[in-house]
C-alpha cells in the first residue's frame, strides 16, 4: 500500500513539474524579449556605407520592428534605399532568447546568405557581431527615446576598428508590424 501510495505522489509531482515547466520558460523567454521593447515602430533615417574601394556612400534606411508569436520573438526588417529610391538592400532579423542557456540569438537573412550570431543586451541598447577567420564585426546600437543610432566596424586584432556603416534613424510610427506593408522612404 505504501509503495502505491509513493508512486502515485510521484506521477502527480511529475506531471506537475512537466506541466509548469513549459510556462515557466516562456515567462522567462517574454520578459527577456521585452527588453527590446523600446525598438518597436517604424524607423527612418539617412546614413551611410563604406564601399570596398573607400567611397562613402549615403542612403535611406527604414526598419520596422515588432513582436511575434505572442511577445516570444522580435522582428526586425530593415530595408536600405538610395538617394533616388531604389531599394538596394534588404535584410530580416529575428531576436530569440533562450531561458536555459540564458542567451540571446540574432538570426539574420540578407543578400543570399543566413546566420545566427550571438546578442547582448545593453544598458541604452544591443550589441551583436559576427566571428570571422580575419575579423569580428561587431555592431552596436544606441536607443534613446525617438533616437536609434548603430554602427559597424570591423575589428582586427592589433589594428584600431573601422567603421564601415552608421544609421541615424528616427521613430516615425507606432508599431504596425505585420498588419500593414512596408515602410516607405517618404
Amino acid at each position: 500500500m505504501y509503495a502505491l501510495n509513493r508512486n502515485i505522489l510521484q506521477t502527480i509531482i511529475l506531471t506537475v513539474l512537466v506541466s509548469i515547466t513549459p510556462a515557466i520558460a516562456d515567462t522567462q523567454q517574454k520578459a527577456a524579449i521585452q527588453k527590446f521593447d523600446k525598438l518597436d515602430g517604424e524607423w527612418r533615417g539617412k546614413s551611410w556605407r563604406m564601399t570596398k574601394d573607400g567611397e562613402k556612400i549615403e542612403f535611406i534606411q527604414t526598419e520596422r520592428v515588432g513582436s511575434f508569436l505572442g511577445g516570444d520573438i522580435k522582428m526586425i526588417e530593415g530595408r536600405g534605399y538610395s538617394l533616388e529610391g531604389d531599394l538596394n538592400f534588404n535584410a530580416l532579423g529575428i531576436i530569440s532568447y533562450d531561458p536555459n542557456n540564458h542567451a540571446y540569438n540574432f538570426r539574420t537573412y540578407a543578400m543570399g546568405r543566413s546566420g545566427d550570431y550571438p546578442m547582448q543586451v545593453t544598458d541604452d541598447g544591443f550589441k551583436w557581431e559576427i566571428k570571422t577567420p580575419s575579423a569580428t564585426i561587431l555592431y552596436t546600437a544606441t536607443i534613446k527615446e525617438d533616437t536609434w543610432h548603430e554602427i559597424g566596424q570591423r575589428i582586427v586584432e592589433n589594428q584600431p576598428p573601422f567603421t564601415f556603416i552608421e544609421l541615424n534613424l528616427k521613430r516615425i510610427g507606432e508599431p504596425s508590424w505585420p498588419a500593414d506593408g512596408f515602410v516607405t522612404i517618404e
